[in-house]
């Protein structure tokens, strides 16, 4: 795809001026029509501006990650942060671990083995659901930082999965097109089954296959 460099400006332009962005709900095009790499689109402070707001948007919302499509910019740039569950439990078994703030500029990954893990997910592209996504348990991140470093890197645990997730953004991918579609739930139904640590119970009960 192609983006006109002087549009892309203007539009950052307008949502850097923003406290937080709209985050942009699925059915709306930009989510499924993929990004354009990041090579110096924007200036220096454009980009750690446009940084700032997704990182706001993202804290605000809140989430774990962000991807530049979710403010509705066709960019190849993400954000993610996660401080970490509460309990032990679900660190344990989620293999869920504090992931610093983080810019992930032009990413991609590839799997490590051929483990899957499969928990329940949401989007804050597609809010008020949850469902089952099997996602492999540990990837090959590369890309660059927002300072354009080199990333190069594997991610294990949940800290793999929140950089699948946000990777796939920028593909044009929701979770939606891998998740398990017995386990999707909504209301207080979603909150009871994405708050236990694994989805054996939920399995069991809506009748659908872990890996």
């Amino acid at each position: 795809m192609s983006v006109d460099a002087s549009r892309l400006r203007d539009a950052v332009a307008r949502l850097v001026e923003l406290d937080v962005a709209p985050i942009v709900q699925a059915g709306d095009p930009v989510l499924r029509a993929g990004t354009v790499c990041y090579d110096g689109q924007l200036d220096d402070a454009e980009l750690a501006r446009l940084i700032d707001l997704m990182t706001r948007t993202m804290r605000a919302a809140p989430g774990v990650g962000l991807a530049a499509p979710q403010i509705g910019l066709p960019l190849a740039i993400a954000v993610v942060e996660d401080p970490g569950p509460e309990d032990d439990e679900t660190a344990q078994v989620r293999e869920r671990i504090a992931y610093p703030h983080r810019v992930l500029v032009n990413p991609r990954y590839t799997p490590v083995g051929d483990e899957k893990v499969a928990f329940y997910e949401g989007c804050l592209s597609v809010q008020g659901w949850a469902g089952v996504v099997a996602r492999a348990r540990t990837v090959h991140l590369e890309g660059l930082d927002e300072r354009g470093n080199a990333l190069d890197e594997e991610v294990t645990g949940w800290p793999a999965r929140i950089v699948q997730h946000e990777t796939d953004h920028l593909l044009g991918v929701l979770y939606l097109d891998k998740v398990e579609t017995r386990s999707l739930a909504t209301g207080t139904a979603a909150h009871r089954w994405a708050s236990e640590s694994h989805p054996l119970a939920a399995a069991r009960a809506l009748g659908f296959e872990l890996p």
